[in-house]
């Protein structure tokens, strides 16, 4: 039996910590082969233009290698759009690796410069003569849609790639013509920058010898990042190019993808058969990097007179940005599966547009389409609460799914496994004292404060992304190495898949190896996206480990001359149940004969159905009216995880996420000015992130209900904070400005700004 010590279930400290804190951490930037010349990208300041340009003279200047053009990369395919709609299926508009003619975005790529250093790079790009033409730029879906509008492509009129039905309308409609009361929001999901500690960069070395090209890069996987750009992009073997993923700062979905400077420097080291290297400064990745959220929905609940949800109708439009990203169309389409949430809707409907705007691209950002289905729908519960004169929770508890109705089909064809959601409600209401909220707020009103609390409960879809391989081994000291293909970008896997390893072995978590990011060792990979490492990476390792176990147990019966049914696994050896005879793994390794095949272990997992992670968040805050200001006094989560591998990596994880949906509520938008295009907070000067003095101190409790469809019971946990947050404070915001002056709506962020704006509003319409 595996000691405790180590194993599922322990707060195990983070082993990959140590190095990091002292600075060893090895990042792409810091991969400095010698020697390299530098990269730079010449970007559009216009949205929307057409444009010639001119490299003659900027190719004469001192140390400049060579400077790619569209003529220059035409042979190349476009970044490909990888979704699809079965039904109705769509045509994807060109997205060039540099554009030619024509841009569509400020930021939009028109030429790659290399030159021996930065400076010489810097140089050149400004000595480019670029002819410009400006067009007009159109931004925002809601003006993208309007009669007359601006086209960003012909080929789709009125800016619109797809406006398609989910659910039934008819019986949506039926059941809305017999409702007592009708509901209705309309939200603003604002669009957001995923700003992570590194910023995007890429190390090419190319081998002529061997025609071979190996890719130094962070992002979150290195074997679909290969496949995508040898075989959709550069059009080459994938044998011709080795992927590493060294440490990885930071990814929340936006390094999931490829993207032009990839296959730009692999271009541009075959051509000049040298090494380059580039690195995106944090205005380029403002405007070169895939954006979030940015939705625009209205939606209506039909009500019984006991408030019972009878139907739901939502109209959804998601902004694209100008091209198409990897996953884009699919974050509206695929979040608005999640819109029921919680509760018994037996029909529903929604009609989903995705709309193209002279913006940088969006696609996943942590969550990836469920934050913004479960802002709308807990929002949308608050004000069919309003409407009735119900409480937050009554009408939740009249509404949720019972556990005994599990397996429980949504009217979208999720299915839920397993669940029990009045329980964490009712305990995170317990530990935010909510039944003395009234005093609280009494005492905050004597200080001219406005006291507001609010709860959010959510459920979500994750750890979809496919089938995931890992094999691990017997090293020749008796430690254990895994290979896996899921990509760490500070979750902790050395230490998660560590402890897999620990149950079954009783290692230390020092002597289990984690190895990824590297597509010469690992034949296979995912990468790490849509909380699926754990659902689906950690079954594998656990499986995996559980063959290798069968394997050493045969080796050591013929060592000890015993059956292997006498034979369990401790410490790194294999004893005789009940006696000192043991032999350690080292010995095993080493054992002469021994078939090196049964010194590894592989195992194939993958999770169709997915997982249903949901909880409940409770925000309590307090409102200066005379300056707009909040402050989050208290904050509770209660999450149904199924199974807690590491309660200090699943609570750093939460409350990670959580601040994440606390910046989108109280702070974080991206901003583009309407006339012109141009994106006003393209640097930290400009664009909110919310800081440590931000947030609350978090209490974080689960309630776990064992997940029925994956062999380890868990569920995934990476991405929930950022899905509760945001309708938990906004809710909290609300209900206090509703309380005191009748204020039933205010989009995110909610900045001091905007709600000084709706106080003082309120005051001149009401002559106070």
């Amino acid at each position: 039996m595996a000691p405790i010590k180590f194993g599922v279930g322990q707060s195990v400290l983070r082993k990959e910590d140590d190095a990091l804190i002292r600075g060893k951490g090895r990042y792409t930037d810091d991969h400095a082969p010698q020697p390299a010349m530098r990269a730079l990208v010449l970007r559009s300041p216009h949205a929307h233009a057409k444009f010639t340009v001119n490299t003659a003279r900027a190719r004469g200047l001192p140390g400049v290698g060579t400077i790619l053009t569209a003529e220059d990369v035409g042979d190349l395919g476009g970044l490909p759009c990888l979704f699809n709609l079965e039904v109705n299926p769509f045509t994807a508009p060109p997205y060039p690796i540099l554009a030619s003619g024509e841009v569509r975005h400020v930021g939009d790529a028109i030429a790659f410069v290399v030159a021996e250093t930065v400076d010489q790079a810097r140089d050149a790009i400004e000595a480019i003569e670029v002819e410009w033409t400006p067009l007009p730029a159109v931004i925002g879906v809601a003006n993208a849609v309007k009669p007359g509008a601006p086209q960003v492509w012909p080929d789709h009129p009125g800016n619109v790639l797809f406006d398609v039905p989910i659910g039934d309308k008819k019986a949506t409609e039926a059941a809305f013509a017999k409702a007592h009361a009708i509901a209705e929001i309309s939200v603003v999901n604002p669009r957001v920058v995923a700003n992570f500690m590194e910023t995007r960069a890429a190390v090419c070395e190319y081998d002529a010898r061997r025609d071979h090209l190996t890719l130094t890069i962070g992002s979150q996987g290195s074997h679909r990042l290969r496949e995508i750009l040898c075989g959709m992009v550069l059009k080459i073997s994938p044998e011709k190019m080795r992927v590493i993923c060294p440490d990885v700062g930071g990814g929340f979905g936006t390094k999931l993808f490829p993207y032009r400077e990839y296959a730009l420097i692999a271009v541009a080291a075959r051509k000049l058969r040298k090494t380059i290297k580039w690195t995106a400064d944090r205005t380029e990745h403002f405007m070169g990097d895939a954006q979030g959220r940015d939705n625009f929905t209205t939606a209506r609940m039909a009500l019984a007179e006991d408030g019972k949800f009878l139907a739901m109708d939502v109209d959804l439009m998601g902004d694209m940005g100008a091209y198409l990203s990897t996953f884009g169309p699919y974050i509206p389409h695929g979040g608005a599966g999640m819109l029921p949430g919680l509760y018994d809707i037996q029909a529903f409907h929604c009609r989903v547009r995705t709309v193209f705007t002279n913006t940088v691209p969006v696609d996943a950002y942590r969550g990836a389409g469920r934050p913004e289905a479960a802002y709308v729908v807990e929002r949308l519960v608050d004000a069919a609460a309003r409407k009735l004169g119900m409480t937050p929770d009554a009408i939740r508890r009249k509404n949720f799914i019972a556990p005994r109705a599990m397996p429980y089909k949504t009217a979208t064809g999720k299915v839920y496994d397993s669940g029990d959601f009045t329980a964490h409600m009712k305990r995170a209401m317990e530990i935010a004292n909510w039944k003395e909220f009234p005093k609280r707020a009494k005492a905050a009103k004597k200080q001219d404060l406005v006291r507001g609390i609010g709860l959010a409960t959510y459920v979500e879809v994750c750890g979809t992304m496919g089938e995931e391989t890992a094999n691990v081994q017997l090293d020749p000291n008796g430690d254990v190495t895994v290979l896996i293909g899921t990509q760490s970008s500070g979750q902790g896997h050395q230490t998660a898949y560590a402890q897999l390893v620990a149950e079954q072995f009783g290692l230390t978590p020092e002597r289990v190896h984690i190895l990824q990011g590297d597509t010469d060792k690992i034949a296979t990979g995912l990468g790490t996206g849509g909380s699926a490492s754990i659902p689906t990476g950690g079954v594998s390792v656990e499986r995996a480990t559980r063959e290798l176990g069968r394997n050493l147990r045969e080796i050591a019966a013929e060592a000890l001359e015993t059956s292997s049914a006498d034979l369990e696994i401790s410490d790194g050896t294999v004893r005789v149940a009940g006696t000192d005879r043991s032999v350690s793994f080292a010995d095993l390794a080493r054992r002469p004969g021994v078939d090196p095949s049964k010194l590894n272990a592989s195992a194939t997992f993958t999770s169709a159905d997915g997982t249903y992670p949901n909880g409940t968040h409770l925000a309590e805050v307090e409102i200066d009216p005379a300056t707009g200001i909040i402050k989050i006094v208290n904050y509770v989560i209660v999450d149904d995880f199924g199974v807690t591998l590491n309660p200090l990596l699943l609570a750093g994880q939460v409350h990670g996420g959580a601040m994440q949906g606390i910046g989108q509520a109280l702070m974080e938008r991206a901003v583009y000015d309407t006339k012109d295009g141009q994106i006003v907070t393209a640097s930290f000067m400009d664009y909110a992130l919310p800081r440590a003095a931000d947030g609350p101190s978090f209490v974080f409790e689960t309630h776990n209900v064992p997940c029925k469809t994956n062999p380890l019971g868990v569920k995934g946990a990476g991405e929930a904070g950022a899905i509760g947050s945001c309708p938990a404070v906004v809710n909290a915001i609300i209900e206090g400005l509703w309380r005191e002056y009748k204020i039933d709506h205010i989009d995110m962020p909610a900045t001091p700004e905007r709600v000084w704006i709706a106080i003082c509003e309120h005051a001149r319409r009401h002559n106070l």
